[in-house]
């Protein structure tokens, strides 16, 4: 079997866990995966909403050519505004037309509701750290501060209220507003007016620098907003788990329908209750010190990318063979 892909670093040739074998070619634009269709099985398409969109509307129109379609790491957004609302019914569609989402979240609540994506064609993977290979769980050391970091759906605003009744030292690194915007995560004061006790923290982008600004924290807190329908932070929160950092998370997609006592996990937009499974963290050092360990151990046994890549082409193929072949689903 042939997987057209926008993968990076996807194998060149792939053994799946039922014996299925294959290779892979890549794609990145829309008219790539157009023209490579025709010399592939199978078109995987990761992280990019637009292209997936586009290529479903040209099979649409070309069902001739229309190949089996399986979506990674779908990122939807729950529709706001009139026109949002209005162009879910193009989308719903459209997306009728992917075989397979695969999923970094068991919760398909939302995806549901909004866009037609249920479990008859979906399926949960674990995600990975992103630094795993990449940093020496061995060199971290215990910390000094609350940190908040990340830019997809943050609740900023309610982690300022929680930590602004705490005594102890808080940090988030230097904000970029028009990020956070696009990501609509939810950062309403200005920086004259954050708490006295959260410090900003220079960040370059740089790798070295989330080694720097991670590895300082005593506990990590990413408080994610009610309106999340898909994984928002799980990148963020495995990296810090493989640091042995204590997480304190809020519930939603990616993380109650995910974890099970590898961090502490409170309803989402309640900073009183934020605040008091920070200070039940921060307070229980026999609690802080198990929930380390096992998250290290959690995210230690995901592996990094060839591992990630080897259980979404497990998933694949175990999808095609359920289903009878490489023939696309008619809905």
């Amino acid at each position: 079997m042939r997987i057209l892909t926008n993968f990076d670093r996807f194998p060149d040739a792939w053994v799946s866990e039922t014996g299925q074998s294959g290779s892979s070619e890549t794609a990145k634009t829309l008219e790539d995966f157009l023209n490579g269709a025709r010399r592939a099985d199978l078109l995987m398409i990761n992280c990019d909403v637009g292209v997936t969109l586009r290529l479903c509307a040209a099979f649409l129109m070309r069902p001739w050519r229309r190949k089996p379609i399986i979506a990674v790491d779908f990122v939807l957004r729950k529709p706001r505004t009139l026109s949002a609302r209005i162009s879910v019914w193009i989308k719903r569609l459209l997306l009728s037309r992917v075989d397979l989402f695969i999923h970094y979240f068991n919760d398909l609540s939302g995806y549901e509701k909004y866009y037609g994506i249920g479990r008859n064609r979906s399926l949960f993977v674990p995600f990975k750290p992103n630094i795993r290979y990449r940093f020496d769980p061995s060199s971290t050391n215990e910390g000094k501060y609350l940190l908040c970091l990340g830019r997809s759906m943050r609740d900023y605003d309610t982690f300022f209220d929680a930590v602004a009744g705490l005594p102890w030292p808080a940090a988030i690194p230097a904000p970029d507003f028009p990020e956070l915007r696009r990501n609509e995560s939810r950062f309403t004061r200005s920086l004259d007016r954050l708490p006295p006790n959260v410090t900003l923290l220079e960040d370059n982008g740089t790798e070295e620098s989330m080694f720097r600004i991670l590895g300082s924290a005593k506990i990590v807190v990413l408080p994610i907003r009610k309106a999340s329908l898909c994984a928002s932070g799980v990148s963020t929160y495995l990296n810090a788990m493989l640091m042995r950092k204590c997480v304190v998370l809020t519930e939603g997609p990616g993380v109650s329908d995910v974890l099970t006592g590898q961090a502490l996990i409170c309803a989402s937009e309640d900073p009183a209750l934020l605040a008091s499974t920070i200070r039940k963290a921060w307070e229980d050092d026999g609690l802080r010190q198990r929930l380390e360990e096992s998250g290290y151990r959690y995210a230690l046994s995901l592996g990094g990318e060839p591992e990630l890549l080897q259980r979404i082409i497990d998933a694949s193929c175990r999808f095609l063979a359920q289903r009878g072949g490489n023939r696309p689903r008619t809905p």
